[in-house]
């Protein structure tokens, strides 16, 4: 496991743009998917690779391409906006969907909402579970118990702002994932928000209360 807080000029820009708060929902969402896309070169960066025969307008010759196949799965709502940027970056992935929610009488995590490709459990599947903000790590870590019992074995997850308790959390939860991180920011707040953070990210994304 290991946890990659990326350093990158352009995505500290891109990030600054949509902590302000008087970003619009289109040039916020613009930024979500760009700042996706510029993860995506990171986060596949050490993804397995296969010899291939192929021939140039010179020669023969012998090059690599992507091994394994690749699912993306949102965690509804607020990861859908990370999905077009990576895809934009990776335009063969395959994408499923999780929706959650927490029971107001127990505070478990309930799955609503489940589909997901058939490769998903495949062994030259790697899956990305994304979600914009890691506060608490409970969506996170709900959602990769869910998709491991269908069979998913290499997980890695990546969020835009996460707090280090959200971090820590799934870290434990789940040791086998790597975690993907644009911003790391201070603590969370007494009513669960990232601080300095940018708000509830699916009402920025979709313009909604």
């Amino acid at each position: 496991m290991s946890v990659t807080i990326l350093k990158h000029a352009l995505i500290t820009h891109k990030l600054t743009n949509i902590r302000k708060k008087e970003t619009n929902t289109k040039d916020f969402y613009h930024n979500v998917n760009e700042i996706a896309s510029l993860m995506a070169y990171e986060i596949t960066k050490d993804f397995p690779l296969k010899e291939i025969e192929i021939e140039t307008p010179i020669c023969k010759t012998i090059q690599y391409e992507m091994k394994d196949e690749l699912v993306i799965v949102p965690i509804l709502r607020a990861g859908l906006g990370m999905v077009d940027g990576l895809r934009n970056a990776i335009p063969t992935a395959k994408v499923g969907f999780i929706g959650l929610y927490r029971n107001e009488k127990t505070l478990e995590p309930v799955e609503y909402y489940a589909k997901f490709p058939d490769n998903i459990a495949s062994d030259d599947t790697i899956t990305l579970v994304v979600d914009p903000m890691l506060a608490t790590g409970g969506s996170a870590i709900a959602a990769i118990d869910m998709i491991k019992k269908r069979g998913a074995k290499h997980i890695r997850f990546a969020c835009l702002v996460a707090a280090p308790i959200g971090v820590d959390s799934l870290s434990k939860a789940h040791p086998d994932v790597d975690i993907y991180v644009a911003a790391l920011d201070e603590k969370l707040n007494e009513v669960g928000y990232i601080v300095p953070g940018l708000g509830d990210c699916g009402d920025r994304l979709f313009g909604t209360k």
